[in-house]
């Protein structure tokens, strides 16, 4: 019985010294985002807050509102930041490009109002992302035959699909759950890069694959 106790105090200060390195890491992370934000965009107003997602954890979220007084909000996941942060040479510069993009819409873009419903969600989905996803895919890959689909995965529940039908061999087809797509578009990020990074990275492999002259 004392054994049993031990183990459980064990691992419940496991879990705490766990939690609070999470929690520091977050701090970190959005302290240094704010600054490397405020760094590239001096003569505007910079704040930002972190939240939670119900699937992806800790979500990061920006504003930038410029001199006009419109504001700009983008969004930005724990592991997207970590990496970027860790392995890119010029991090702020990766961070701003998302606002860059999006100040080009005068008078201010802020988040998406999130589904109240599952029917609300699959609305945006067929109405707006899907048909997004689809057409963003045709413009970057031109006259290249690209296959684009729903399926359904058995861990991450329905996905969209994209591949070259051309390649017999090896990787052919990337997918990308639904969830995750909606997630991005209620960022103000482009839920089309996902797919068509991923049909990149194909393109990538396949080229790699073939056999040296």
């Amino acid at each position: 019985m004392t054994t049993t106790k031990q183990n459980t105090t064990h691992e419940e200060e496991a879990a705490k010294a766990n939690n609070e390195k999470l929690l520091e890491l977050i701090r970190n992370l959005h302290q240094a985002s704010l600054q490397a934000l405020k760094s590239e965009f001096a003569e505007y107003e910079v704040d930002g807050q972190v939240g939670h997602h119900e699937i992806y954890g800790p979500l990061f979220t920006y504003r930038i509102k410029n001199e006009e007084g419109a504001g700009y909000a983008c969004g930005f996941f724990l592991r997207e930041l970590l990496h970027n942060f860790q392995q890119n040479r010029n991090p702020a510069l990766w961070l701003s490009s998302f606002f860059v993009d999006l100040m080009k819409v005068p008078g201010g873009v802020l988040l998406p109002r999130p589904p109240q419903s599952e029917d609300e969600a699959k609305a945006m989905i067929d109405g707006t992302i899907l048909p997004h996803c689809y057409s963003a895919i045709k413009e970057e890959f031109g006259s290249e035959e690209v296959y684009t689909g729903l399926a359904m995965n058995e861990e991450h529940g329905p996905v969209l699909e994209a591949g070259f039908p051309k390649y017999r061999e090896g990787n052919n087809v990337c997918a990308m759950p639904l969830h995750l797509l909606l997630a991005h578009y209620l960022m103000n990020r482009d839920p089309a890069d996902l797919i068509i990074q991923g049909l990149y990275r194909i393109l990538e492999e396949q080229e790699n694959a073939k056999p040296q002259a």
